[in-house]
């Protein structure tokens, strides 16, 4: 029975010594990590690049350098959690017959302005006939765009005319998605970087820094373009003067010279065209009237008795 009660006591006594070596573990282990607190910067969503720094310990012996997680090329989601407007960019041609080409695109310049666009470029020449023509480009408020559309027709008699709307939502939603992304790539750098302690993490993170600020100016300069399409329309009209009936009419005596000087020309090329391809046989036939003088001179004169016989 001794034996019994000697036996539970130590078996108690063992458990007692388990439960506290179990509960002084925990404590022992936060200790060391209180006194040992590594530098590290963590960044939620981003990985694949790691940054060298050193590790900051108070306990002895140690100074072994720690990978530090810095963010990644994040591939973007495009479209996810963007919610923007059908954007259309709205485009017109139109070919005008009109009496007064340079007349009329002052008057398509005025009703661009009076709808609150402007005149994107415009080029008026006169042709061979002294018949004027030109090309006028528009850009005028999309929600303007039919009204002006109008009045561009009404300005002349119109030849031809042609619209399109390209939808470009997709794009402009994809370049939205990454814009947002790389903003919060930038974001996530730039904290790091307040935490930076080593030169060689200053200088990585700092590169990664402007190839994501330079990301961020190309998207920005694509996203400003596509909205300049979207808010402006273009509309492109070619202008024509009608032919006169019956060709030109009257007399231009500068034409009839500028006739006559090039009919002139015409001949002397064609006698130098001529006398090139002839001139073989002229070589040919000099020398054959050299060597027919230069006998003629050798044979001996004749004497007038000779020739009284003979007669």
């Amino acid at each position: 029975m001794n034996f019994k009660v000697f036996t539970l006591l130590i078996l108690c006594m063992g458990a007692i010594v388990l439960i506290t070596g179990c509960v002084g573990n925990p404590v022992q282990s936060s200790d060391a990590v209180s006194a040992s607190p590594q530098v590290a910067y963590t960044s939620a969503g981003f990985n694949g690049i790691s940054l060298q720094s050193e590790s900051k310990s108070t306990s002895a012996g140690s100074g072994a350098p720690s990978a530090v997680r810095a963010p990644a090329d994040a591939s973007p989601q495009p479209g996810s959690g963007v919610t923007v407007d059908t954007k259309i960019i709205k485009t017109a041609f139109v070919t005008l017959e009109v009496k007064d080409v340079p007349g009329t695109a002052g008057n398509l310049k005025a009703l661009v302005v009076a709808n609150g666009g402007y005149l994107s470029s415009s080029n008026v020449q006169k042709g061979y006939n002294n018949q004027f023509s030109g090309t006028v480009v528009l850009r005028v408020p999309a929600a303007a765009f039919e009204s002006t559309l109008a009045g561009v027709q009404a300005a002349g008699t119109v030849i031809s005319v042609s619209t399109q709307g390209e939808d470009v939502t997709e794009q402009y939603v994809d370049l939205q998605a990454q814009k947002t992304s790389y903003q919060n790539q930038l974001a996530q750098y730039n904290e790091i970087m307040k935490r930076a302690s080593n030169i060689s993490d200053v200088i990585e993170i700092q590169a990664q820094i402007d190839r994501v600020q330079t990301e961020l100016d190309r998207l920005n300069g694509q996203l400003k373009y596509l909205d300049s399409r979207i808010d402006l329309s273009t509309i492109t009209v070619t202008l024509q003067e009608p032919a006169p009936v019956g060709g030109t009419t009257g007399h231009n005596f500068i034409n009839t010279i500028n006739d006559g000087i090039n009919g002139f020309l015409g001949m002397i090329d064609a006698i130098i065209i001529i006398l090139f391809t002839l001139l073989p046989l002229i070589i040919l036939g000099l020398i054959g009237y050299g060597v027919y003088r230069w006998r003629k001179a050798k044979q001996p004169a004749k004497a007038p008795a000779e020739l009284s016989e003979k007669k």
